[in-house]
Order: C-alpha cells, then sequence, then structure tokens
C-alpha cells in the first residue's frame, strides 16, 4: 500500500478546510513518529491503514478550523478557566459511569464526543444536545452499533456523551488513542518516556476556551491517562481539583486488554495479545508511579481517591463526596438530574463485557502481585481466583 509523507496528511487537511495554519510546529514530532510507526510497525489491512490516516488528517483539518477560529476572535484566549475538576485512573475503573453523573449538574461542562472532532463554530447551548453535528456523531453511533457492538458492551458513548478529553490531545498527535488503534512500540515508548506533553495541554486550554465561547459551566473533564501528565496538566491549570479512582488492578488490566484487542483487529492483519498484556501492565505501573510521584511532591491530598466499588454500590453518593472534598454546594437539581440518568442507563444497558487474562499471557495470580502496593496502600478490594 502506499504510505503517506508528513507533507502529504498536511496537504490532505489543508485541502478539506481551504486553511494553512494549524498553530504550533511542535505537533509534527508526534505526527512523523505515528507515521513511520504506521508504516513500519502496525501491521495494518489496507483498509485499516486508510482509516489510520483518515483519523490523522480529520484531527489536523480540525485543528486547522480551530486556529482559524482563534484568530478572528482572540478575545477568547483571555477567558478563565476555573477549577476545572479532571476525573481520572486506570481505565476501567468507573470513570466513565462518574463523569455521567458530574455531567448531568446543569451547572458542569463537559467536553462531547461530537464537539471533539467537529469543534467550530463554538456550540449555543441549544445545540450541545441537537443539531447537524451532533447528528453525525449519533449516526456514526448507531452504525457502530449494527457492525460492531461488542464496542459499546465495552466501552459505549452517544454522540452526545461526554468524552475523553484526550480527543483534545489528539490533534497535537500526543494521545493515548493511537497506542490503542495499532501496535506501535516506537510511538508508544516516545509517549511514555520522551514527549513534552506542553504542546497538547497547551492546545487542549485553546480549545476549551472556543467551546466555552457560547455555551459555559465548570468545565468537567476525563480522561483515564492523566497520570501520566498530572504536572503539565497543573500547569496549565493551576487550580484543577483532581481525582482518581480505583479498581482491583486484575480487572482493569483485563478489560482494557480486551478492548484494545478488539480495536486493533479491527484495522490490523495480527494482533499480539502476549504483548498487549506485557504493555498494558507497564503503562499502568507508569501511571501509579507518577501519580503517587505527584502526591509525594504536592501533598497526599493533592488528588481525592474513589473507589470503584464504591461508584458502583452508591453511584450518587461517590459523587456526592467529589462535591464535599472541594467544597461544592450539591443541590436538588443536581441530584434529581442523577438520578435520572441513572433510571435511564441501567449498567450492562449495551451488553455484558467478558474476558480472560489468560488471553494476554496474564493470570489474576501474576497481576495482583505486580500490583501488590498499590492494592495494599489503597485498601482496593480485589477478588481472588476460585
Amino acid at each position: 500500500m502506499q504510505m503517506m509523507s508528513r507533507d502529504q496528511v498536511i496537504a490532505a487537511a489543508q485541502e478539506r478546510t481551504g486553511l494553512t495554519d494549524f498553530g504550533d510546529s511542535a505537533i509534527l514530532d508526534g505526527l512523523d513518529r505515528l507515521l513511520d510507526g504506521y508504516a513500519h510497525e502496525a501491521g495494518f489491512t489496507e483498509r485499516g491503514y486508510a482509516s489510520a490516516i483518515e483519523t490523522l488528517v480529520a484531527a489536523l483539518a480540525n485543528r486547522m478550523r480551530v486556529e482559524d477560529w482563534l484568530s478572528h476572535h482572540p478575545e477568547l484566549l483571555a477567558r478563565p478557566i476555573e477549577k476545572p475538576l479532571f476525573l481520572f485512573g486506570l481505565p476501567r475503573t468507573g470513570t466513565t459511569l462518574a463523569i455521567n453523573l458530574l455531567a448531568s449538574d446543569p451547572a458542569r461542562r463537559a467536553f462531547l464526543r461530537w464537539e471533539a472532532f467537529d469543534s467550530v463554530p463554538p456550540p449555543r447551548p441549544e445545540e450541545l444536545h441537537a443539531g447537524p453535528r451532533y447528528q453525525k456523531a449519533q449516526d456514526f453511533v448507531e452504525m457502530s452499533l449494527k457492525y460492531a457492538p461488542q464496542i459499546s458492551q465495552i466501552h459505549h458513548e452517544e454522540g452526545d456523551s461526554p468524552t475523553e478529553c484526550q480527543f483534545s490531545m489528539a490533534p497535537s498527535f500526543c494521545a493515548q488513542v493511537y497506542e490503542s488503534m495499532a501496535d506501535i512500540p516506537s510511538y508508544r515508548h516516545w509517549f511514555l518516556y520522551e514527549a513534552d506533553y506542553r504542546p497538547a495541554f497547551r492546545y487542549h486550554k485553546r480549545l476549551l476556551q472556543l467551546l466555552q465561547a457560547e455555551a459555559g459551566g465548570r468545565w468537567t473533564l476525563k480522561n483515564p491517562w492523566h497520570p501520566l501528565f498530572l504536572d503539565v496538566l497543573c500547569e496549565t491549570y493551576p487550580d484543577a481539583q483532581l481525582v482518581m479512582t480505583h479498581r482491583d488492578p486484575a480487572e482493569v488490566v483485563g478489560s482494557a486488554c480486551n478492548l484494545i484487542r478488539v480495536v486493533r483487529e479491527m484495522a490490523s492483519e495480527k494482533v499480539d495479545c502476549a504483548g498487549i498484556g506485557a504493555s498494558m501492565v507497564e503503562i499502568f505501573q507508569l501511571m501509579i508511579a507518577r501519580a503517587d510521584a505527584f502526591k509525594a511532591k504536592h501533598g497526599a491530598d493533592a488528588i481525592h481517591d474513589v473507589q470503584y466499588a464504591d461508584v458502583m454500590r452508591d453511584p450518587i453518593a461517590a459523587v456526592r463526596g467529589i462535591y464535599a472534598r472541594f467544597d461544592e454546594p450539591f443541590g436538588a437539581e443536581a441530584e434529581a438530574a442523577m438520578t435520572r440518568y441513572m433510571a435511564n442507563n441501567p449498567q450492562g444497558k449495551h451488553g455484558r463485557h467478558s474476558y480472560r487474562l489468560e488471553d494476554y499471557g496474564l493470570t489474576r495470580e501474576a497481576v495482583h502481585r505486580d500490583f501488590a502496593e498499590y492494592i495494599e496502600r489503597y485498601r482496593i478490594p480485589v477478588k481472588h481466583s476460585a
């Protein structure tokens, strides 16, 4: 198959938008590394490669539109983002349920799936959950439910659901989503150990400043991978409120491995399941180590810790605890909205997610050994083998 160069990706985005400026040239390092990994490591099918390149072009095109809008409305960059709440934790630890409950509060502003990919013009309040851009995203969700229902069984989002704010990092080509889509070890190593996360977070903030132009509220954001870059996050948002969820690592690793396998199988000839298992253990240990280092530097209460078991047992009480930790009022309107969300979205609505650690070269006992200190420190309830 014909491989695309950096210049060809940029030219395709320029042709799509009629624009030329994508802002910070520092993002080209990540783009180059992705293209090299796609060409030499990913093992894409022809269709998978075309889809991956389309993802890059679309992200860059959206970024060009954002930068163009901001060039004509520079006053937006003077508007503050006050006390944004960032929800994170190892993947599959209840962050999706928690962010959906938090986003139900009318006073809060979530980063929605459709606006992550079609950000300009900034939405008016009545466009957050309606209109052609929302409908386009929703139509894609409906198509995915038809042709790839297993994705929604693992992780479901509607077109207007709160989505991971790593999709505001993706147009800087510095986001874990790319590593999920393809086995590209060189990019993974760069992303985990060498990348400068500042360019991605500079754009992250610029995008939020644009999106809040007409539809404001307290930003409430989710990205499981934020433990990797907490120092840069707080450098960008000094008054950020940080919440981390915790779950039995064996459940976390198994569920995350299965999601990545399903995604990669859609684009690649062959998927290395044992490699996925090993890389997930490595990444999650690194995330925990960096969260611990952040606490050592800023104090144990710098991050509010929440148990997955508590979220699942009484979700609204767990969210009420988040409000209490940051001295935020938890009003009747917010509680009523969260109660409605729970009634309309029972667990397992889109099917049950099943997986086996053994399929990824792992065992429950081995994962518990690898994460023994983490389990003990946070007193995480774990399930042992029968």
